[in-house]
């Protein structure tokens, strides 16, 4: 059964990573070059972690099983 994406874990992790695109955003139109990177790293590196932390914890969807074919 496919989930699409709709977990807790998943909503946080993609929630993260827009907040650090609009931080960024913001900090490359004002030309504020800390800021942006604050958004990069948000964006890359927190919102990832974030979304895969919570998935351990049991936010997210089950992993994927391989089907064991009969031989």
């Amino acid at each position: 059964m496919a989930h699409h994406g709709n977990t807790p874990a998943a909503w946080t992790g993609v929630t993260v990573i827009l907040i650090g695109f609009v931080v960024g955003s913001i900090g490359l139109i004002a030309e504020n070059w800390v800021v942006f990177w604050a958004g990069v790293v948000i964006g890359v590196l927190v919102g990832p972690i974030v979304g895969k932390i919570l998935q351990v914890m049991g936010l997210g969807a089950e992993p994927r099983r391989e089907r064991q074919e009969a031989h």
